[in-house]
Order: structure tokens, then C-alpha cells, then sequence
């Protein structure tokens, strides 16, 4: 588990907080309203990116992780404006 997760995690002990398996180095944030972890596009990518392609990651996250929808608890995924 990444640093910040952890101390999100940590710092928000009696909430809910929904994970995106083998993401955990893409957490960016938490929205703290919905208490939903805020991951960073380019990185899932970039993690993606270990075991396949660009075109195939980018493809797989935007098929099969951007369009899941696992209830009122799913990560906010963040376009990186750089």
C-alpha cells in the first residue's frame, strides 16, 4: 500500500473506503464528501504499462477500469492536466 494511502486509510478509520486493486500507487486523494479515493489517470496507465503496451493499456483502463461501476463508492478517476 503507497504512503498516502495509508494515511488515508489511517485517517479515516470508520469510513468505507473503496479500492481499486492494483492501483494503489495511482491514489492522488480522497473526496471527502463521498469519502471516494480520487486515482490519477496517467498513473493507472503507467502501472498498466508493466505488462502491456501503451495502446493496450490505455484501452484496458478506459474498458475495463473508467467504465466499472461498483456503486455509490467507486473511485473518482482524474485526467492529469499537465
Amino acid at each position: 500500500m503507497s504512503r498516502l494511502l495509508q494515511d488515508i486509510v489511517d485517517t479515516y478509520r470508520d469510513e468505507e473506503i473503496l479500492k481499486a486493486d492494483g492501483f494503489d500507487d495511482a491514489v492522488i486523494g480522497i473526496e471527502e464528501s463521498s469519502m471516494r479515493l480520487i486515482y490519477s489517470v496517467e498513473k493507472c496507465i503507467t502501472i498498466l504499462m508493466k505488462e502491456m503496451s501503451f495502446e493496450d493499456a490505455f484501452d484496458y483502463f478506459n474498458y475495463n477500469v473508467l467504465g466499472a461501476w461498483v456503486g455509490d463508492k467507486t473511485p473518482i478517476w482524474c485526467e492529469d492536466m499537465i
